[in-house]
């Protein structure tokens, strides 16, 4: 019988449930320590208005009975009792087809091309490579990491997944069909345990790469540095120098702006964002309050499908189990911090919660995941103030909450990351692609994953597709062929920003035999300091039919301080070009500052084509100064080097260190005066200080617009 009841509590753990209402009947199983005959009789006489439904006298001693909540508690109380259990409901276990994302676009184009004879890199994790999806595709690559030629994701501690994942998206070709399936597929394992590596790694990986004849490349990684002038980017731009398509994802910082990093900051790459595609999303309401939260799954979790009205429990950030109540059929509100995500869920669900919400410890929302572990229930992340609001109206006035499914049509993701870039004052990202709740390859599988590293391969995809259709094409030509045939995503009847989506949402479909291509995928215009300013900006467009195609463009809306002038409307004779100009003149005494965008809008008979636009009026609110590293040199352990970038021109900059934790001024490390924007490195004396552990470097920065000062962490590891 013990072996019996186990069975029954994993079952449970492993399909969770829900507490009854209070006059709900339900049915229950009670195991008894004797023959069940004389039992049943004693309840038939002593509970008139339970039902028993039968007895089992064979395999185990028990009774089925069904009754109301209150009545079974008495039942189960008495001294005979031994054991009881929920009835759960069993059916055929009928296989459940997986959805693909890679499906719908592949069912919106229906193309003969498959990327057939060409080459894709990814730079990444490495590749599981005798997964059934992808072990006819795989061709080979390199691991930067190890310096080996086998790139196989990590396995032991510190295992990883992102590249097989990644991987699957662009060329799978089993029970799951990439976006190129018969593309052939090439792995360069640059990040190692856990997910890390260096410039160093990267730089190698895209060496290797363009050594082995590469057409496309994927790069799903990147850092905090929003800046065109880090060695990764000047890297992938040399790639694309010599003939090969790069894509990468844009980073998943967001929803701020200047959240793009390095190497999503190339001009030439073609950067992605992440999309939403049209689908239900779950959201949360308060009874009484007007006011909706939406929620945003984290990756490797279930979908959030609850549709009705649940108590919600807060348990601070669920460290310890005595500050984790019975939540059985409640939804538990947990505070992130001192645990790691998938241990807090872990939690949560093994005291019966029916879902998880993890909200932010500082302001706005967040990206995580459950790190492979696998619950029936789902977990998703707030920002802070939806957390505290929810604690303020639900938790404290103890109020439940509901849950629906609100239809949404295509959304920018809320974790994509925005441009622009600083320096170059760049439009990023140039274009979306689905990046949320995306199936794929995994080792030993198939699992979910979000973010910009799941859309990237999709227009990388793409980017073969291309290729195979078109193989005289160049990587700029690549790139004007989807910024020309993007769509427009609205939020509620407006586009978002160009800074957010860039020129829109993949069009494959137009993208393979587009009628025109527009040299400028959009305008970064840069930053404006005059106090009159004028530009002709170029516009070049490609009739690629046979046929003559005539096109306008539309002025846009214009604010006070801003004029466009357009051209008139033009015919462009079949297989020609023309020459087109643009101009803009701004008053600046008479403009806001920060980012001004839009979208120019150019319409022929048949389409209509949007270029984004976008230029920065004096002060904004980027980093003046990112991806600050300081390094021992390892042949003079005395001695260090220090990089960074700036935003800006600067007067003056200095570098100060603080001991982590009690922050005591260590000393200053750098002054350094009438610097160019870009990035800064030189060498350092780390003789007069004997330093080891962890330290908080302060840059002090001060430009045209006052005096900042930037916090980053760094590890020194002593003599």
């Amino acid at each position: 019988m013990r072996y019996m009841a186990s069975l029954i509590v994993i079952f449970l753990l492993l399909s969770g449930f829900s507490a009854p209402q209070p006059e709900e009947k339900v049915t229950i199983i009670i195991e008894l320590d004797h023959n069940p005959g004389s039992f049943a009789s004693e309840i038939e006489r002593r509970y008139p208005r339970l039902e028993i439904i039968t007895k089992y006298d064979t395999i185990f001693n028990g009774l089925a009975i069904r009754g109301t909540e209150e009545e079974l508690e008495k039942i189960s109380r008495m001294k005979e009792v031994t054991n009881q259990y929920p009835v759960q409901t069993y059916q055929a276990l009928g296989e459940e087809k997986l959805q693909f994302s890679t499906e719908t676009i592949r069912e919106r184009i229906q193309t003969p091309y498959t990327g057939k004879g060409v080459k894709v890199g990814v730079i990444d994790t490495g590749v599981d490579y005798t997964h059934p999806d992808l072990i006819k595709n795989y061709k080979g690559g390199y691991d930067t990491v190890d310096f080996d030629e086998d790139p196989m994701e990590t396995k032991e501690e510190g295992a990883t997944l992102h590249g097989t994942h990644v991987s699957g998206v662009i060329a799978a070709d089993g029970e799951m069909q990439g976006i190129a399936p018969d593309a052939d597929l090439y792995a360069y394992r640059a990040l190692g345990p856990g997910g890390m590596g260096s410039s160093v790694q990267v730089i190698a990986a895209l060496e290797e790469a363009v050594n082995d004849g590469m057409d496309v490349i994927n790069l799903s990684l990147g850092n905090a540095v929003n800046g065109p002038d880090w060695p990764t980017t000047h890297a992938v731009n040399k790639v694309i120098e010599l003939g090969t398509v790069v894509v990468v994802a844009a980073g998943n910082a967001g929803p701020g702006a200047w959240t793009i990093g390095s190497p999503a900051t190339s001009s030439a790459a073609i950067t992605v964002g992440a999309s939403a595609l049209a689908s239900k999303a779950p959201f949360l309401r308060v009874a009484g309050e007007e006011k909706q939260i939406p929620v945003q799954i984290m990756s490797g979790s279930v979908k959030w499908e609850l549709e009705k009205k649940y108590p919600i429990v807060h348990v601070g950030i669920g460290a310890k189990d005595k500050d984790i109540p019975n939540l059985t059929g409640k939804i538990a509100l947990v505070e992130r911090g001192g645990i790691p995500f998938s241990l807090k869920a872990l939690k949560a669900y093994q005291a019966g919660a029916a879902a998880v919400l993890i909200y932010n410890n500082e302001s706005g929302g967040f990206h995580g995941g459950l790190d492979r572990i696998k619950l029936p229930i789902p977990v998703a992340s707030l920002s802070k103030q939806a957390g505290e609001w929810l604690k303020q109206k639900a938790v404290d006035q103890h109020q439940w909450i509901e849950s629906n499914q609100v239809p949404s049509d295509e959304q920018v993701a809320s974790f994509s990351s925005r441009g622009p870039v600083t320096t170059n004052w760049e439009i990023k990202p140039d274009i979306l692609a689905p990046g949320v709740d995306i199936l794929s390859t995994v080792p030993g599988g198939y699992g979910s994953l979000q973010g910009t590293s799941m859309a990237s391969p999709h227009v990388a995809g793409v980017a073969a597709l291309l290729k195979e259709a078109h193989p005289e094409w160049t990587p700029e030509e690549i790139k004007h062929a989807l910024t020309t045939t993007a769509d427009l995503i609205y939020n509620k009847k407006n586009p978002f920003l160009p800074t957010e989506q860039g020129a829109g949402f993949i069009d494959v479909k137009q993208a393979l035999d587009p009628p025109l291509l527009i040299s400028q995928g959009g305008y970064s215009i840069g930053k404006i300091e005059e106090k009159f300013f004028r530009k002709r900006l170029p516009l070049t467009v490609k009739n690629l039919t046979e046929q003559p195609i005539k096109l306008q463009m539309e002025r846009p809306s214009m604010k006070k301080g801003e004029w466009w002038t357009v051209p008139m409307p033009v015919e462009i004779p079949p297989k020609s070009k023309k020459d087109l100009a643009v101009e803009l003149r701004l008053s600046s005494a008479l403009l806001e500052d920060g980012v001004h965008e839009g979208f120019l809008s150019i319409k022929t008979d048949t389409e209509d084509y949007d270029i984004p636009y976008m230029y920065v009026k004096d002060h904004s609110n980027y980093d003046k100064v990112s991806g600050f590293e300081l390094s021992q040199k390892w042949r003079n352990e005395d001695e260090a080097s220090y990089r960074m970038h700036l935003a800006d021109d600067a007067s003056e900059v200095s570098i100060d260190l603080y001991r982590a934790g009690t922050m005591l001024r260590v000393g200053n490390l750098v002054k350094l005066e009438d610097l160019k924007s870009g990035m800064i490195e030189g060498d350092i004396s780390l003789k007069k200080l004997d330093l080891a552990g962890t330290y908080v470097a302060v840059v002090s920065i001060q430009t045209s617009e006052g005096e900042d000062s930037y916090t980053f962490p760094i590890y020194i590891e002593g003599k």
